[in-house]
């Protein structure tokens, strides 16, 4: 394999930078961890989304180089599992005793690997890849309808509340609170209906794997924090600026559940990988 370009920025910082990119000699892998919709950490150092792709991505440094897809959904669900049985710093009781963590309070995270002793592509959860053009999603079933909710009543609480924005930013979305509790409903679907890292067992059928029959591939692997995934890094880049200047809110033609954040560069963390195989 051989990288041609890669790119890994933060929304806000890189230190709290919830994506990350892990390269070897025989895995390429973008992680995008999960924004958390709950005050508790298992980590105080960092957000869960953080800690997350962390575990994962050292684990994916050490993993056997020929691990197969259905081992590899096993073991990082085992080392996600064990955070929770060895860290229940404040968690209320009956999640102890019950060994059960509602879905919006799990560690979570979407990932996409190339593995190049299979040549497969692995998709699990809402990452991106290119492979010689060609696009292929794995979006989560109810985000497009979430972000269609939040665009609609998104002008209605902006002039109901003076300090939603300041400008072209915002500085409150109100508009993500009204849809934050369908946002976490909608999360009791978590590896029953999509699949997703977070230590529970994975949605085989929701997992997308994408062969590589040709010699020589051009392959991308992104996370959403680009909305627009192009075959190159600059092209990526103008797209999510041209959509930055355009409609920083996401309330328009691209429609996200969250906008652009005052303090912030973009409105999502993002990470982007293009190689050779």
């Amino acid at each position: 394999m051989k990288i041609i370009e890669r790119q890994l920025i933060g929304k806000h910082t890189q230190s709290d930078c919830e994506d990350g990119i892990v390269v070897t000699p025989h895995f390429v892998a973008v992680i995008d961890g999960s924004t958390s919709k709950t005050r508790h950490r298992f980590n105080a150092d960092m957000s869960n989304g953080r800690h997350c792709m962390k575990m994962i991505a050292n684990f994916i440094r050490k993993m056997k180089i020929d691990i197969l897809l259905d081992d590899f959904c096993d073991q990082i669900t085992e080392i996600i599992r064990s955070e929770y049985l060895t860290n229940s710093n404040n968690r209320p009781e009956n999640q102890i005793i019950n060994n059960y963590i509602p879905p919006h309070e799990r560690l979570c995270a979407s990932v996409v690997i190339y593995s190049e002793a299979h040549r497969q592509i692995w998709m699990i959860g809402d990452c991106q890849a290119m492979v010689d053009g060609q696009l292929h999603e794995n979006g989560k079933p109810y985000e497009a309808s979430m972000a269609a909710r939040r665009a609609a009543c998104f002008r209605s609480c902006q002039l109901a509340h003076n300090d939603m924005t300041d400008g072209l930013t915002i500085v409150h979305d109100y508009a993500r609170d009204a849809i934050l509790p369908h946002l976490i409903k909608a999360m009791d679907g978590q590896n029953k209906t999509f699949a997703v890292i977070d230590g529970y067992p994975i949605f085989r059928d929701g997992i997308k794997v994408i062969s590589i029959d040709k010699n020589l591939s051009e392959i991308v692997l992104a996370s959403d924090g680009y909305p627009m995934l192009k075959s190159t890094l600059a092209e990526s880049e103008a797209a999510l600026s041209e959509q930055l200047a355009r409609d920083p809110f996401n309330i328009g033609d691209f429609k996200a559940t969250k906008g652009l954040m005052r303090g912030n560069h973009s409105f999502d963390d993002r990470a982007y990988v293009r190689f050779l195989t």
